[in-house]
């Protein structure tokens, strides 16, 4: 880990959150997935201000090599994909939205290395045509995914529900296929399929716990658990890390060879 957390570490841009509190506005991200970008991908995370179309996303994305769309408390704005903007299925953040979403759609148009969490493969879902389901513990014949109820994050976040990946797929390539643990946290979770994303896992029930985008040009996974919790402990947990950092560093190293071409 420590080795990795030294490697050059190429620019990641990662998704921030907006809060209120201590009468400021805050563009925030938690700590524990800056915390597995640099100890586990072996990046330098770039915090981006939820500024929405202000922001010049091609500028952005010619300056970092990978983008990390994180986990949060709040949910996709409905309206987003014809839901039900009730108070019930919020909070919500519509800055956070108008920056992920097409931050989201240029990275894969470019070819851009992309790993989504939690929220993040919501926002994946959405920005490409995809619906999301509220309440799926209300579902019939759904598992509740939500964290169990506890004062202390590590039970809050143990690893404990059971996935299967898809074998031929690429995170069978990273954790091989077949059953595994993880740490699902969610009362939300992808319903309709975005047209370009393809299901590399699923939860006992059915629930979509990982995606990747269809022909895409670099790594572009979003997955519904939360690896970056334990990534210093859990041999599983760092593997996706890993694998981001490597396409993130092979992105890093095309783009330094075709400027040397060019020179």
């Amino acid at each position: 880990m420590e080795t990795r957390a030294k490697m050059h570490q190429p620019l990641v841009a990662i998704s921030t959150d907006v809060r209120q509190f201590d009468n400021y506005t805050w563009h925030a991200a938690p700590q524990q997935y800056l915390e597995a970008a640099i100890t586990g991908a072996g990046v330098f995370p770039l915090l981006v201000p939820s500024f929405g179309d202000r922001l010049d996303f091609d500028e952005l994305l010619s300056s970092v090599d990978g983008v990390m769309v994180t986990g949060s408390k709040s949910n996709v704005h409905p309206s987003l994909y014809g839901g039900d903007a009730s108070e019930a299925n919020g909070p919500y953040d519509p800055a956070r939205d108008a920056t992920t979403l097409p931050l989201i759609r240029k990275a894969i148009e470019r070819g851009v290395p992309l790993l989504a969490i939690c929220r993040g493969i919501q926002e994946l879902n959405v920005a490409l045509g995809g619906t999301l389901g509220t309440e799926i513990q209300e579902r019939e014949g759904s598992l509740d995914h939500r964290a169990p109820v506890s004062d202390k994050q590590d039970e809050r976040f143990a690893i404990h529900q059971t996935i299967s990946i898809k074998p031929g797929s690429c995170l069978a390539g990273v954790f091989g296929a077949g059953d595994m643990k993880v740490n699902s946290l969610h009362r939300q979770a992808i319903d309709r399929l975005g047209s370009k994303l393809e299901v590399e896992a699923v939860a006992t029930d059915g629930t979509v716990e990982a995606v990747s985008v269809k022909g895409a040009r670099a790594f572009a996974v979003g997955v519904q658990w939360h690896p970056e919790y334990w990534v210093k402990s859990d041999s599983n947990s760092v593997k996706i890390f890993r694998a981001f950092g490597d396409a993130v560093r092979l992105h890093a190293a095309a783009k330094a060879g075709a400027r040397a071409a060019a020179e």
